[in-house]
This record gives structure tokens, sequence and C-alpha cells, in this order.
């Protein structure tokens, strides 16, 4: 699972908050999440933002992390 799974969970959004937060449509959301779409550098950006994330760390959203 990508850290940015794993942060949505945690921070209790539905794929549709994080969309909302993230100003990014929820099927971008639903395929980032799912693995099946990396984000490039200005939508990592965004999610950054709306996971609540410096944008300096929003590569990290992309890292493999235990569930």
């Amino acid at each position: 699972m990508q850290r940015l799974e794993a942060e949505r969970r945690r921070l209790g959004l539905t794929k549709s908050e994080l969309a909302r937060r993230a100003g990014l449509n929820q099927t971008t959301v639903i395929e980032a999440t799912n693995g099946k779409r990396t984000p490039g550098a200005a939508q990592l950006a965004k999610f950054a933002a709306g996971l609540g994330w410096p944008v300096e760390r929003a590569a990290d959203l992309l890292e493999e992390v235990r569930p």
C-alpha cells in the first residue's frame, strides 16, 4: 500500500473527501489510491495539501508502507 492511501485512511477521509480537499476529481483519487495511476508532481502537491502535508514531502506519498 502506498503512503497516500495509508494517510487517507489514518485521517479517516473518504476518497470523495480527499478529492474535495485536494481539488482533484474523484476518479483521479480513486485511481491513485488504488495504484492504477501514478500522480505527477502537480497532483502530488495537491494530494499533500489535501492531507495537510508539506508540499516538500509530496513525493513521500508514493512510498510503499505496511498497512
